[in-house]
């Protein structure tokens, strides 16, 4: 995976190479990044083979960048505080009309409240998406964004 080869970088090339990285397994979103002009967690990307001959890219070098239309904070690492803050103003987390009763322990959830959530959380914050969005690239203060609206 790219993920392992910018590891492998960092450990024995260049030690300043930075970049965020978590799980390793696509579920944290941390490693978001460019990888040849697609952005795509660097956890997730396949290192295409110099003799595979199915790919237009083989035996030329991979071109890697943070997430476009950000600011960058060093290397592979943008900020991501903007995206943060607008997911934060929709109050994205469960909410009751009416507070826990006296000597209520914990929020019981029928299968059919649960079944409301599904597709709803999927979205792993990686920010793919609303770096790729040319509404967002212009309007990043206003619109905001993909991740943001699916929730």
């Amino acid at each position: 995976m790219m993920l392992d080869a910018l590891i492998k970088i960092k450990n024995e090339q260049d030690p300043t190479l930075t970049f965020r990285r978590s799980c390793r397994e696509g579920i944290c979103g941390s490693c978001a990044m460019n990888i040849d002009g697609v952005n795509t967690l660097a956890c997730l990307c396949y290192i295409e083979s110099p003799d595979d001959k199915k790919s237009a890219s083989s035996g030329k070098a991979t071109k890697i960048y943070p997430l476009p239309h950000m600011y960058v904070i060093k290397d592979l690492v943008p900020d991501m505080g903007n995206f943060y803050e607008q997911y934060r103003s929709i109050q994205p987390w469960l909410q009751t009309e009416n507070g826990k009763s006296e000597g209520q322990a914990e929020f019981l959830q029928s299968k059919q409240d649960r079944a409301k959530l599904d597709g709803m959380y999927e979205c792993i914050l990686c920010a793919c998406c609303s770096t790729a969005c040319p509404s967002y690239w212009w309007n990043a203060d206003k619109y905001l964004g993909p991740a943001v609206l699916m929730q």
